[in-house]
């Protein structure tokens, strides 16, 4: 049964048996489905026999899908808004659909699942009793060391997304900065190829001029001052 207008779904990272039981419900009641990619989302809803009109909103036309969603909502459609993967508006589309809602006092929310950040912290085995996450690392080699050298001085685990492109240069920049810091690099998470890459920068670097790691990554860097948890 819904209840809001319209519900932010957190969809699979990778393995489509991650769906919440309530994600479905929702998806099946709600009357239309506004997603990042229609060819994408249609699959995983044809998979579980899901069938609605699906809308178009990603980066480049959220602006103009945002007012769109939100007065529809106001004359009575219920939506559903989901990515490609993970939770709308978490380094994908879905902040300005939120602003847009807010202003116009439509209620919305969001249903919790899988999550790439939080899977990859438990997994890596840095600590996790402080994170932050800083979404895509800047792409202009200036920019990307200076945050880097940020993480490595943090009281925190430091999270990050990055391109399978980019990772052997950052993971050397990263040893340049600190051959010794520790590190993870997560890839592929919850899928059939998930593997987690940890220890010193110096040495995942050496592994990684062997073999450039591929698929979607998450890169994770111990902050050298972190408190590290005590064992009970």
């Amino acid at each position: 049964m819904i209840t809001y207008p319209v519900s932010f779904v957190s969809l699979p990272i990778g393995n489509r048996d991650d769906i919440t039981r309530r994600a479905l419900q929702v998806l099946s009641d709600v009357d239309v489905i506004a997603c990042e990619d229609t060819r994408h989302t249609g699959l995983l809803l044809s998979h579980y026999d899901i069938s609605k009109p699906l809308l178009s909103m990603h980066e480049h036309n959220e602006n103009v899908r945002a007012p769109e969603i939100a007065a529809r909502a106001l004359a009575g459609e219920t939506f559903a808004v989901v990515t490609d993967a993970g939770m709308p508006g978490v380094s994908d589309p879905g902040y300005r659909l939120i602003q847009e809602l807010k202003a116009r006092e439509v209620p919305f929310t969001v249903l919790p699942g899988p999550s790439a950040v939080m899977t990859a912290l438990v997994g890596s085995g840095l600590p996790s009793d402080a994170f932050f996450f800083g979404g895509f690392l800047p792409v202009k080699s200036g920019r990307r060391a200076a945050m880097l050298q940020k993480a490595l001085e943090a009281s925190h685990t430091s999270i990050f997304y990055e391109s399978p492109f980019r990772i052997v240069k950052t993971v050397q920049a990263l040893a340049e900065l600190d051959p010794e810091a520790s590190i993870c690099v997560a890839r592929e998470l919850t899928k059939v190829f998930e593997t987690y890459h940890r220890g010193a920068a110096s040495g995942l670097l050496e592994e990684f001029k062997a073999k450039p790691p591929k698929g979607e990554i998450v890169l994770l860097i111990g902050g050298t001052n972190a408190p590290r948890m005590q064992a009970e």
